[in-house]
């Protein structure tokens, strides 16, 4: 049997100039490009960590949404950013909008460069259960 593969752009996502999919679904799997702190014009936002890494969520959300997904199907969360001082702050947020018992398996790590001079950078894994 075929599995089923398209691509996920749509509403509420940047308008990217680069050449990337925001997300890929293959059967009941969701895999969520590494999102930035992007407004929906393509425009990239500086700010703090905790700024930035608000609105890379908020994009990663936006993708899940679009493949028909949501915040519990998400399993896997890797979390890139360019100063391990800010963890405490990435972790405050990630455990608001991952309360415990539904926190996904997690990686963190520091960057040494994110695109665009960014300071956060999210990717993930969201499954369907069958």
């Amino acid at each position: 049997m075929k599995a089923k593969k398209y691509i996920v752009n749509g509403e509420g996502l940047p308008n990217w100039t680069n050449p990337i999919s925001h997300a890929v679904v293959v059967n009941n799997m969701c895999f969520v490009s590494g999102q930035l702190s992007v407004n929906i014009d393509g425009k990239y936002m500086l700010g703090t960590a905790l700024e930035e890494a608000k609105l890379a969520f908020s994009n990663f959300f936006s993708a899940l949404k679009n493949a028909d997904f949501d915040k519990d199907d998400v399993v896997f969360i890797d979390i890139a950013f360019n100063d391990l001082n800010d963890l405490p702050e990435i972790n405050q947020l990630y455990m608001e909008l991952f309360p415990e018992g539904k926190r996904p398996a997690r990686t963190i790590y520091q960057a040494e460069a994110l695109p665009f001079g960014g300071k956060v950078k999210i990717t993930g894994t969201a499954v369907k259960n069958i």
